[in-house]
């Protein structure tokens, strides 16, 4: 609390009155561009490593950047994820949906771990709210990651895209430069995206192509970001070589 509270005030004497300036330009009339799933990990900056500002995005946080499957949504049982969908897409009807996971993210950690059994026995389960969370939310991203496991890492995996006739083929680290944690968290992060397509409130914005659907990985070790390029069919680093070129590519899918 007490860096909490210092920072606190070095705010008012330097950044506040720029702030409420930006509040007061975008008070009545803001307009974000897109919702924005990460981990709640504290090394985990979206505004920071995007350079987005007052009014540029929805931010949803939580262990893993994870979004749970309608098959989740029933009698009125909900979490946060699809009612921040609903209010960014419908709402307020933000165009663009994107995923950011990590490298070396704690949440994603402990799936890998939960492959063993007794660590994810039902007792267990019910003394952790984390690992209920993920044995809940995300054993269809360790599948996945099982899928690769039997190839070597070297097979493609497929995901479902925006509709369930609409897929994407995706090589997880084809060049093997991450660990299998790491191999696991991207995996993670392109499953979101079929989690997303499961809604049916979001269904013909989907097929419309009124709504687009993102996955980002953030290298907390090298302060590298990788875009899911679906024609490179792979995590492509973002960098002044291939800006044009994923520019290119966004103007092509997403259009």
């Amino acid at each position: 609390m007490d860096k909490l509270l210092k920072g606190i005030m070095k705010y008012r004497s330097t950044k506040k009155e720029q702030m409420v300036q930006q509040f007061l330009q975008v008070k009545d009339n803001p307009k974000p561009k897109a919702v924005f799933f990460s981990c709640i990990d504290s090394r985990m900056i979206p505004t920071r490593f995007t350079q987005t500002n007052v009014g540029d995005m929805f931010i949803v946080r939580n262990a893993g950047n994870i979004i749970p499957h309608s098959q989740h949504f029933l009698d009125e049982l909900t979490t946060n994820e699809p009612a921040a969908l609903e209010l960014g897409c419908v709402v307020n009807d933000i165009r663009h949906i994107i995923v950011c996971g990590h490298s070396d993210c704690k949440a994603i950690n402990l799936l890998h771990k939960l492959q063993d059994n007794e660590f994810a026995s039902l007792e267990n389960r019910r003394k952790s709210p984390l690992r209920s969370w993920l044995c809940t939310h995300a054993l269809s991203s360790l599948e996945k990651f099982q899928q690769l496991q039997l190839t070597d890492y070297t097979k493609p995996l497929i995901f479902q895209a925006e509709t369930p006739m609409r897929r994407f083929v995706a090589y997880i680290d084809p060049e093997n430069k991450f660990n299998v944690e790491d191999k696991l968290s991207q995996i993670n992060t392109l499953q979101q995206l079929q989690n997303i397509a499961s809604y049916g409130f979001l269904k013909k914005r989907l097929e419309r192509h009124e709504l687009h659907i993102h996955a980002l990985w953030f290298d907390i070790y090298t302060g590298e970001i990788y875009y899911f390029s679906r024609g490179a069919k792979k995590f492509v680093a973002i960098n002044e070589d291939n800006l044009h070129k994923l520019l290119e590519e966004v103007e092509t899918y997403y259009s």
